[in-house]
């Protein structure tokens, strides 16, 4: 198991894991001055008190939460949001009512899922010439298949 440093400036538990399986950890918003209430199309930053330190080589990515999305219509704008092993900054989440009403959002209420990974950097190789593939350059929906 990966140890993360973090810091909670909210009286919110943790981000944790809802289940022993589940890739994705629950972030809490942090609104000690009230709640927030989007319109639709409205977009807002939402603060979650915690600050963390992630090893070199790791990334947290921001994900909407599935219910959130299918039953409300909230998302996280700029998904999956990235945050980098440098960022030493307040986590916010970039929120988004696609619904057709007014949406309020709670302190304390879980707004996204962060799954922290681990990615490989590249170095650019440029050449003249790809290897060829039976797809070569078909974009969406080449295959004809759904």
């Amino acid at each position: 198991m990966l140890k993360v440093k973090i810091i909670n400036r909210s009286h919110h538990p943790l981000p944790d894991y809802g289940t022993f399986e589940a890739a994705g950890m629950d972030v809490r918003a942090y609104l000690p001055e009230g709640s927030v209430t989007l319109r639709p199309m409205q977009r807002a930053l939402i603060p979650t008190g915690l600050y963390m330190q992630l090893p070199s080589g790791y990334e947290c990515q921001i994900r909407p939460r599935s219910g959130l999305a299918l039953k409300k219509g909230l998302t996280v704008l700029n998904t999956p949001g990235t945050i980098d092993a440098d960022y030493r900054g307040e986590i916010g989440i970039i929120l988004i009512n696609l619904g057709e009403s007014d949406l309020t959002v709670d302190d304390g209420e879980r707004i996204a899922q962060m799954v922290v990974k681990e990615y490989t950097k590249v170095e650019w190789e440029s050449v003249e010439r790809l290897d060829r593939t039976e797809r070569e350059d078909g974009a969406f929906g080449h295959t004809g298949t759904a």
